[in-house]
């Protein structure tokens, strides 16, 4: 649902400090259903974080696995349900990262957020989202082959 989410975080009691009071700014009137299901996932939800961390590690390392049989450079991303490539130089070099990415779209069936999308610091690089299971990962790689092939 659309605006359900919640959180938490750990760390440098200076800095939770801090945290703590911008989020009070923004978060108030959280839905009590949301609040009791956040504090029962923190309590008893160890093996399902577990659990779904092991199918994001997986799906990072075949994603990652078979970008690099394409020869890319690619840095696997420690904990994250994204991996922010790099674009090939060589493709870098004919398009920006908001073109690159619209090749993918039209020629691959393949989306990807372009890096641009988040700020300057972004162009070159695209975010690619470990969100679909393995066969169709690896079938986003093939794609992603055969529209590159194509030049």
């Amino acid at each position: 649902m659309a605006g359900w989410r919640i959180g938490f975080c750990s760390g440098n009691a200076e800095i939770i400090r801090a945290v703590a009071t911008i989020k009070t700014y923004y978060d108030y009137g959280v839905f009590t259903a949301l609040q009791i299901s956040a504090i029962a996932a923190i309590r008893h939800g160890d093996k399902a974080v577990e659990a779904q961390a092991k199918v994001y590690q997986k799906r990072r390392d075949i994603l990652c696995g078979g970008l690099q049989r394409l020869g890319w450079n690619v840095v696997k991303p420690k904990a994250s349900m994204f991996v922010w490539q790099q674009v090939p130089t060589e493709w870098q070099k004919k398009m920006s990262t908001f073109d690159f990415a619209m090749k993918l779209l039209r020629e691959a069936d393949v989306v990807v957020s372009p890096g641009s999308a988040f700020g300057e610091a972004g162009e070159g690089y695209m975010r690619l989202a470990l969100v679909e299971k393995e066969d169709r990962l690896r079938q986003a790689v093939r794609q992603i082959k055969r529209a590159l092939a194509n030049g």
